[in-house]
């Protein structure tokens, strides 16, 4: 069985860590654990090679913009939270190219899909999401892996709690990502995750 681990220890990792743990609650800590997760996974699986402590940090600070304090009135929530990781990442040291890619990696995450020869690490935070969120692809993973994880990092009532965000993104920001979301179905979709009905 390949099985990935869910933290990872450099101080990069735990600069992000940290800081996802002071500006978001436990359910959404748990979720961009889990995303970085099922991300990880999936590339262990699929044999697929990419920078783990860019994705990593990506993973944990890609909803920073969800959250009061770096909620904007203008920008989506993911370019906003775009802008957290490229400063997080200044601090800590990161040349401009690497905090750029940091940046461009969360705003990817709500935009088209990108398939992993295009950019690989923007392609796993959309598969480790979009596995968090509604499920897609979680009958794929190791089931072990899945329980452990969930497990560690349970959901703690993610789902409600994510459509509220997003939803109140999309009702005041009308022509972000987060509101064509909320049109196309993410509520059904976030209802009916497995992830959910585990147990």
């Amino acid at each position: 069985m390949s099985f990935v681990t869910w933290t990872l220890d450099t101080p990069s990792a735990r600069a992000a860590l940290e800081i996802a743990s002071e500006y978001t609650d436990a359910a959404l800590l748990n979720h961009s654990v889990r995303s970085y997760a099922f991300g990880a996974e999936y590339a262990d699986r699929h044999g697929l090679s990419y920078d783990r402590e860019l994705f990593y940090v990506s993973a944990l600070v890609h909803d920073l913009g969800l959250t009061a304090p770096f909620d904007s009135h203008t920008l989506p929530f993911e370019e906003a939270g775009g802008h957290v990781a490229r400063v997080l990442t200044a601090g800590l040291g990161w040349p401009v190219a690497r905090r750029a890619r940091a940046e461009e990696i969360i705003v990817r995450h709500m935009r088209e899909d990108v398939t992993a020869a295009e950019d690989v690490e923007s392609h796993l935070l959309q598969i480790g999401t979009t596995a968090d969120v509604s499920g897609v692809g979680v009958g794929d993973a190791d089931p072990v892996f899945t329980a452990a994880l969930l497990t560690e990092y349970p959901r703690l009532g993610f789902g409600d709690a994510f459509f509220a965000l997003v939803s109140d993104q999309a009702a005041r920001k009308p022509q972000c990502a987060a509101a064509a979301y909320v049109a196309s179905g993410a509520k059904e979709r976030i209802a009916a995750n497995p992830l959910d009905r585990r147990g």
